[in-house]
């Protein structure tokens, strides 16, 4: 006999009911600074570029770039490259076989995150 009920209740788990780990989290968060480094990269190369066309195209590029906006980009792609660093550092402790634990990859995705921002405001204040 069939369900009768079945049609009330989800078939799976959909994003609204369905908690993501924080391990998960940071994984998706982990693509999309690796794409939102691109647009970081593609702004100092047109910077660059522009320095060597003209000096009005380096004032347009370096007004572009010292705006608020321009500042909010560059930190944000300064803070995705931290990211990814200390990242790294945790893969590279996976791959020696070590830190697999639940307990473990816990404490690593804070030290992940709070690491990635300590490295973004020392970088920070030693620029400014």
């Amino acid at each position: 006999m069939a369900d009768v009920n079945r049609g009330n209740r989800p078939l799976s788990p959909h994003l609204q009911v369905y908690r993501l780990p924080l391990t998960a989290k940071l994984s998706i968060l982990f693509r999309i600074t690796g794409v939102g480094m691109t647009l970081g990269a593609v702004l100092v190369v047109w910077r660059f570029a522009a320095g060597a066309i003209s000096p009005e195209a380096s004032a347009t590029a370096d007004a572009v770039l010292t705006s608020w906006l321009g500042n909010l980009v560059l930190l944000g792609s300064l803070w995705a490259l931290m990211f990814h660093a200390c990242n790294g550092i945790r893969h590279l402790i996976w791959d020696t076989g070590r830190g697999f634990d639940l307990e473990f990859a816990e404490k690593a995705n804070y030290a992940v995150l709070g690491g990635s921002v300590v490295l973004t405001l020392i970088f920070v204040l030693l620029i400014v």
